[in-house]
């Protein structure tokens, strides 16, 4: 299915209201101190948060930074990020309306995989300064033993999703578009599948779906997510991985 930005602002539009509890690793201290860990954030620096959401990326660099600016083409979740911005922009990624080389720091977590690639992580880049520092974070299949069957469950709880990753296929992102001394750093969150489901934008059929996909995993599937049933459903430990690199000076 082809999906439009109309698409993906319609779907996060009815998702605004709970986004942030929609899943554990939203407000997760651990994994956001592992964005503060990579981007090493100072006094001086600029930072922009791209596909920022509610702003849970946003208010980790509040008060710890010179300016924290967002980016998000959801007017209803972006809202919700102000009160942690110093700058809101509705734009979409691919063509951020900033000059070459603003930011310090570029940051887009769960963002990527609405975009256009490479162009959005291209457009990333070019509004980084010489030297500055870019991450990029977003579920993973762990690898080719649990990919299709991971990459159903997130179709089924995400249909205006366009892309789907291995771990190499963000730092491939990450060097195609230029960066250098690119890393990459996993984490793992437990996600309550019933909990994970429920986002407020998706049908009942479609959360049967994803249960049922569980229900016949494989077990090269059930063993690399430590999949645990309980209470009737089930406790996937799902991937993170943050890719993380610079852009090279001159």
């Amino acid at each position: 299915m082809t999906t439009s930005p109309k698409d993906v602002t319609g779907h996060f539009a009815a998702r605004s209201a709970t986004y942030d509890r929609s899943s554990s690793w939203c407000t997760d201290s651990e994994l956001g101190d592992l964005v503060l860990e990579l981007t090493r954030p100072t006094a001086t620096d600029r930072v922009l948060d791209v596909a920022c959401g509610t702003g849970l990326v946003s208010r980790l660099f509040t008060g710890r930074v010179a300016e924290v600016t967002g980016v998000d083409i959801t007017p209803e979740m972006a809202e919700q990020a102000r009160p942690h911005l110093d700058r809101l922009v509705i734009s979409p990624a691919e063509d951020l309306p900033f000059p070459d080389g603003t930011f310090d720091i570029v940051v887009c977590r769960q963002g990527i995989q609405f975009m256009t690639l490479p162009d959005a992580v291209a457009s990333m880049v070019r509004v980084l300064k010489p030297g500055g520092r870019i991450v990029l974070v977003n579920l993973c299949a762990y690898g080719p033993l649990d990919r299709d069957e991971y990459f159903e469950v997130l179709r089924l709880r995400n249909p205006v999703r366009r892309h789907f990753f291995l771990p190499a296929d963000l730092e491939a992102l990450m060097r195609d578009a230029g960066c250098a001394d690119v890393a990459l750093h996993r984490y793992v969150s437990a996600e309550d599948v019933d909990v994970w489901s429920d986002n407020g934008a998706i049908e009942e059929s479609r959360r049967e779906a994803i249960r049922e996909v569980y229900r016949n995993a494989s077990e090269s599937f059930l063993s690399l997510h430590a999949v645990k049933e309980s209470d009737g459903g089930f406790v996937d430990q799902m991937l993170f991985v943050a890719a993380a690199g610079r852009k090279p000076r001159p």
